[in-house]
């Protein structure tokens, strides 16, 4: 159990529920676990869990609240992020995550059945060969935003859909194409850690 990692996500969601707090503090010796076995994240970065991969994920809840029976999908999950945070966060809603790397999924699906969480799945597929439809796309910068855009767009349906994509740096040049359907928010607004001083989630409407 992490108490330091575990204090810092308290910090900045005090309302978390015990078995969220139980569920939170859990993470970080299932993703030892399989962080041996499957190389989700850099040992150098693993210090940083907590504030690196899962704050960072749950950054997301700072610009929404999703509602009862939301259904999102995470596109390029990785590790499980933002995947897996979200899931603990948002109980009611459901969650998908898929990647084209079925290593990683293996390993996403051992840390979901570790925990116990029941309100999210993780699948070894590209989005383009995905075809369900969802309300929300949510991902941790894996193209830029332009492109993943047009290969994620079809998950959801047009002009009801939303996507809240993790992303760092300047973006200025890259939000130029599509402008109009951007709002970016800056989460060293609402984060302290100097980590965050050039993170942002960027909403698009679909």
């Amino acid at each position: 159990m992490n108490s330091q990692g575990l204090d810092l996500l308290v910090h900045y969601f005090p309302e978390l529920s015990a078995t969220q707090r139980n569920q939170f503090a859990r993470l970080g010796e299932l993703y030892a676990h399989w962080n041996e076995r499957v190389n989700l994240i850099s040992r150098k970065d693993f210090e940083h869990l907590y504030e690196r991969h899962i704050l960072h994920s749950l950054g997301i809840a700072k610009v929404v609240q999703f509602k009862k029976g939301t259904r999102i999908v995470d596109v390029g999950t990785g590790g499980g992020f933002p995947l897996v945070p979200l899931a603990i966060l948002f109980p009611h809603c459901s969650f998908h995550g898929i990647d084209g790397i079925g290593k990683k999924i293996t390993a996403v699906k051992g840390v979901i059945e570790g925990l116990g969480i029941t309100n999210c799945t993780a699948e070894q597929v590209r989005s383009m060969d995905h075809k369900p439809r969802y309300d929300v796309i949510v991902s941790r910068a894996v193209t830029t935003l332009p492109e993943f855009i047009r290969d994620t767009k079809h998950l959801v349906a047009k002009g009801r859909g939303r996507m809240y994509y993790l992303k760092g740096g300047e973006l200025a040049d890259e939000i130029l194409p599509v402008r109009n359907a951007v709002r970016v928010y800056e989460l060293k607004e609402v984060f302290a850690e100097a980590f965050f001083e050039t993170k942002k989630v960027v909403e698009v409407t679909l």
